[in-house]
């Protein structure tokens, strides 16, 4: 089969017109943009979807993703306003929100907001003593994120949050850090022993003086008990004498009680004599005592004295 030189050029411009259809199509996917130029001048950016360009005229000289990125900052020596070297580095998440801005407005975004997001935290890190950096995360990060947020906008870029990963302190200063928080708790465990022991210390004497307490209440309801017995054993002894004493006066008025009287008065007083004999070495003994019969009278007008004033 031959072909003629007229044949050989129309499929040629045939093929040539399909690779420029094919050339002038751009698919551009989800959260994404393109950048065209037309003839070196930027003349527009092309969202998601199906978009056309044209061939040889038109190119797309950037691509971005609108997505949210992380990126890591590499880690960077910071002096401290105390003058402590500190190593920090962190995450970094932004977002291209203008495509042109992103462009055009610096020869390479995402090392412009690196470099930004580290000179930066040199500055944040300068305006705070060593303790408080490592103690106040959130503030070095909202200072970076307020930064860049002011310079991105010209970029394109909207910086959502700046998070620290690492602070690092040199060698000697963990060191000299560790030994303080050693020293910091066994401060905090001899408060908490000795507020321990104080609060042992006064329960002990709480109890003590409750106990002391109790104790005198005892003893005094019990010496009130015992002067009450007492009150009432010499109240019922003394009642027990005089009626012993009315039955003996009414006794001797009777017939044959005087006798009796006399009889039971000499044997109890010979019994007596005879105790004390056994139990003493020496014994004194009235001048009368061979004339019992006038002791007998004497304790008999003593009895008949006590039966009338009765």
């Amino acid at each position: 089969m031959e072909f003629s030189i007229p044949t050989v050029i129309g499929w040629l411009l045939v093929l040539w017109a399909v690779i420029l259809v094919i050339k002038s199509i751009r698919v551009v996917p989800q959260q994404s943009a393109l950048v065209v130029e037309r003839l070196g001048r930027f003349h527009a950016v092309l969202n998601s979807g199906v978009q056309i360009i044209v061939p040889i005229i038109d190119r797309v000289a950037y691509r971005f993703d609108l997505r949210e990125i992380p990126f890591d900052v590499p880690e960077q020596a910071c002096i401290t306003k105390d003058n402590s070297r500190l190593t920090v580095d962190g995450v970094l998440y932004y977002q291209v929100t203008d495509a042109k801005n992103a462009a055009y407005g610096t020869n390479n975004v995402l090392q412009a907001v690196v470099q930004l997001v580290q000179t930066t935290m040199r500055a944040e890190v300068g305006k705070l003593a060593l303790d408080e950096c490592l103690s106040q995360r959130d503030t070095l990060n909202k200072g970076v994120v307020d930064v860049l947020s002011e310079a991105g906008a010209g970029w394109g870029v909207k910086v959502l949050r700046y998070e620290i990963r690492n602070l690092t302190p040199p060698d000697d200063i963990q060191k000299a850090m560790e030994l303080q928080l050693t020293a910091e708790r066994q401060k905090r465990a001899a408060i908490a022993k000795s507020e321990g022991d104080r609060q042992q210390a006064i329960n002990q004497s709480e109890g003590q003086k409750q106990s002391v307490i109790n104790m005198a209440e005892g003893d005094k309801q019990s010496a009130i008990l015992r002067a009450t017995g007492q009150s009432q054993a010499i109240s019922l002894v003394a009642k027990a004498t005089a009626d012993a004493i009315e039955t003996i006066a009414l006794a001797i008025k009777q017939q044959g009680g005087s006798e009796a009287l006399q009889y039971q008065l000499g044997q109890q007083w010979v019994q007596k004599w005879g105790e004390i004999a056994k139990s003493s070495t020496v014994t004194v003994v009235p001048a009368n005592m061979g004339d019992l019969s006038a002791m007998v009278g004497t304790l008999m007008a003593q009895v008949g004295n006590k039966g009338k004033v009765g």
